[in-house]
Formats: C-alpha cells, sequence, structure tokens
C-alpha cells in the first residue's frame, strides 16, 4: 500500500535514518547558496520577509554541504534509479564538480541540464531569467518510461505561493517518466509538499522531509489531500 511521510528537520539528518537502496526516485529543490547573492543585490524575493514567505522558511544550503547530501543521496537510492536537483546555472557546475571530481565513494552518471521553461520572467537586470535548471543524474540503468520527451519542459511559474514553490504538473512529469506506481520518492527540501503532492497523484508513496514546521504542515495537509481518493496510508506525519 502507498504510504506518505513528512519528517522535521535537517534533511542530512534525517535522511540517514532512511535504509539504504530503499527509495526509487528524489526530486528536490535545494535552498541553494547561491540564492543569498541574488537576494542581497534584490534580483528575488525567495528570501525575503513577506506575506508569502519568510528568512526563517529559507535557510541557505551551503556549497560545502552538498557532498554529504550527494552521498546520502546516493546510499539511499536503489540501484537502479534517477535524481532530479532543481539549481540555477552556478549551482548546477557546483553539482557537476561535485559528482565527477570532488568524491571518489559515489558517482552518478550525469546526463544533463534539463531546461524549465517558467512561461513568465522573473527579476533580475541583465536578460531577466525565464527559465530554472534541473540536473538529471542517474544510479545505474533505468530507462525513462517515455523516450520523447524533450530536455525543455514548459509549465508557468506559480505566483504568490509557497517561496521557490514548483507547479504540481512540472514535477508530475519527471515523476511519471522515472517512476512507477507504487514506488517510493523523496524530496528532502519539500517545502510547502508540491513534490508529495505529484507523488501521490502519481500512486506513489512519498518521504518529504524540511527544517521548517509549518512547512511540514502544509506538505503534510497536501499530501493527506491528493491521498484522499487514493487509499494512501499516512505514516508518522509531521514526525
Amino acid at each position: 500500500m502507498m504510504a506518505f511521510e513528512i519528517k522535521h528537520g535537517d534533511a542530512i539528518e534525517q535522511m540517514s535514518n532512511i535504509p539504504d537502496e530503499s527509495v526509487d526516485l528524489i526530486v528536490t529543490d535545494p535552498p541553494y547558496e547561491s540564492l543569498e547573492k541574488w537576494r542581497k543585490i534584490g534580483t528575488t524575493t525567495r528570501l525575503k520577509h513577506s506575506k508569502q514567505s519568510s528568512n526563517d522558511w529559507f535557510d541557505v544550503f551551503p556549497n560545502k554541504r552538498l557532498p554529504s547530501l550527494m552521498m546520502e543521496c546516493y546510499r539511499v537510492l536503489k540501484k537502479n534509479a534517477h535524481l532530479y536537483i532543481f539549481c540555477d546555472d552556478e549551482t548546477s557546475n557546483v553539482i557537476w564538480y561535485i559528482n565527477h571530481r570532488y568524491n571518489p565513494e559515489f558517482h552518478f552518471k550525469w546526463w544533463k541540464r534539463i531546461v524549465w521553461d517558467k512561461v513568465a520572467m522573473g527579476m533580475g537586470y541583465h536578460y531577466r531569467n525565464q527559465h530554472e535548471f534541473i540536473a538529471f543524474l542517474e544510479k545505474g540503468k533505468r530507462k525513462l518510461n517515455d523516450l520523447s520527451v524533450r530536455d525543455i519542459l514548459t509549465h508557468k511559474r506559480i505566483v504568490n505561493g509557497y517561496p521557490g514553490e514548483k507547479p504540481v504538473p512540472l514535477l508530475m512529469e519527471l515523476i511519471g517518466n522515472s517512476g512507477q506506481p507504487g514506488e517510493t520518492v523523496l524530496d528532502p527540501f519539500c517545502g510547502s509538499g508540491s513534490t508529495g503532492e505529484a507523488a501521490v497523484r502519481c500512486g506513489m508513496s512519498f518521504i518529504g522531509i524540511d527544517t521548517n514546521m509549518d512547512a511540514v504542515e502544509m506538505a503534510h495537509a497536501r499530501a493527506k489531500k491528493a491521498a484522499n481518493s487514493q487509499g494512501v496510508m499516512e505514516q508518522c506525519a509531521g514526525a
């Protein structure tokens, strides 16, 4: 039976409690370090205090912790599985370097940077961004369910939602192409729970982690709502 579980705490600390090779897919959007740089020059609202967001919800995850995060991702993923990490161009370069040169204890296959076309442009000064990258990596060998999908995914960005919130249809496209019903999706930076909702709607179990209790409660509510008509069992939600 499918299940969902939302954990409160640090991503790496909580992932250390997940058994080896027990997760089928990871889709996540860390609050990457370069966000702080853009916040300081006023080209992002993701870390600003407002009715929609709070600095308390967005502690930046520093690049120096990315090797430990990727090591945990490699450990908990099953032998043939995919990893998707939302990132900007700067952070995607850091992820590439860590995977290829930094640590001999793990090595994903780096497939490519998928482009998410947000349809509407964001803030900025020079050639304002209308896209975000998704680093696509693979442990072992797993075939995509649909090989005809292009590497530019077009889904309009969320406006006035949780900071950094991703559209559920975008996440369902990734999850649906790399997973199967009954498998388990992990998001160690789950925020308000878009990935959890997408996983449940795709017929998959979900494990979410976030440092902010408000986010945990939101993610739990969204997963529970999505699960109501699908017979999904709640496990340790909010623990």
